[in-house]
């Protein structure tokens, strides 16, 4: 694919006599194309390797200090009533290009259903229309059998729907707010943390330290701006406050982007957590391993629709990458 491109790009710079510098946390990326490998925590070198001796492990430990999983621990899925229904959807691009032409699927109950495509496939549309970001053209999006078509984002999440936005800068966090506040963006106007339209800031602050203890967000306090934790503390304060309270459905787009692999291993434990206190959840990733991980059934998208559905034990890398790039599959079922 065009990773595999980009990598020969480098490897030929290479053989030209050139110096590359590679940055990343794609473990997988890095011992594929590096020469040498040297690994930072902190702002600090804490150790080099071998990549040929290397392992994704080994090198995982360096980063974050600990021992890390990479295999996600869940049980079989026991699925239960539909609680996300699309059919026909069909919904437009910011450009007025219709990305998503006539897009079916069903999340159920106590099941993660991921969405395993390349970028521009309709993904960002299909999860703005489910929470009330974008306004559909055609079809129905049902949530526990109600027509949402016409909902605002907060009568969305007023029927139980949590949603970790893409873009955590732009549609998740207020950077220069603290801490408490953005615990509270989806419901600061409910008790107790409103009372009277006046935020109770008691009620803000023992909410946020509870939820900083349990999703483990590392800040000096919880005033602190959001804007001055890290990357990795800001996406779990977005996780904190869609995952909390008492959800039937969660839309999850890229959760883990940009984030280092102890962020990504606790991300995916809260994640299959809701999931076994049976929520639906619908899950977004460019990251073909995360949807591989996380996922209880697969739906391929290309071109604006679900072109095949699967269990999770039919899916491998390569029968997913066929499909996302057009291929056809006689095992798969649209």
């Amino acid at each position: 694919g065009e990773v595999d491109e980009f990598f020969q790009v480098v490897r030929s710079l290479v053989d030209q006599g050139k110096s590359i510098v590679f940055i990343t946390h794609k473990l997988r990326e890095v011992l594929a194309v590096a020469d040498r490998v040297t690994v930072m925590r902190g702002g600090r070198v804490v150790g080099s390797a071998d990549p040929k001796t290397a392992t994704q492990q080994s090198l995982a430990t360096l980063m974050v200090g600990r021992d890390v999983s990479f295999e996600v621990t869940k049980t079989a899925a026991t699925p239960g009533r539909p609680v996300l229904e699309i059919r026909g959807l069909v919904v437009d691009d910011d450009r007025g290009a219709t990305t998503c032409r006539g897009l079916d699927l069903q999340v159920r109950a106590g099941e993660i259903f991921g969405i395993a495509g390349v970028e521009g496939n309709g993904q960002r549309e299909i999860v703005e229309a489910v929470t009330g970001m974008r306004p559909s053209l055609d079809g129905t999006v049902a949530i526990l059998g109600r027509d949402v078509a016409g909902f605002t984002p907060r009568q969305i999440e007023e029927l139980g729907v949590g949603h970790v936005p893409e873009d955590r800068g732009k549609h998740g966090v207020v950077a220069p707010f603290p801490i408490t506040d953005n615990l509270v963006l989806n419901r600061y106007h409910r008790s107790p943390y409103s009372r009277r339209f006046i935020l109770q800031r008691k009620a803000l602050e023992r909410h946020a330290r509870e939820l900083v203890a349990a999703f483990d967000v590392r800040t000096p306090g919880v005033d602190t701006p959001v804007g001055q934790l890290s990357g990795g503390n800001q996406q779990k304060v977005v996780v904190a406050r869609e995952l909390s309270g008492d959800l039937k459905l969660l839309v999850v787009a890229q959760p883990t982007r940009g984030l280092d692999v102890g962020s990504i291993e606790f991300i995916h434990t809260q994640i299959v957590k809701r999931r076994d206190d049976g929520v639906a959840v619908l899950l977004v990733s460019a990251e073909l391993d995360e949807v591989l991980s996380l996922s209880d059934r697969i739906g391929v998208l290309y071109r604006g629709r679900i072109v095949a559905t699967m269990d999770r034990s039919e899916a491998s890398r390569e029968r997913l990458g066929l499909l996302m790039a057009g291929g056809h599959d006689a095992e798969a079922v649209a």
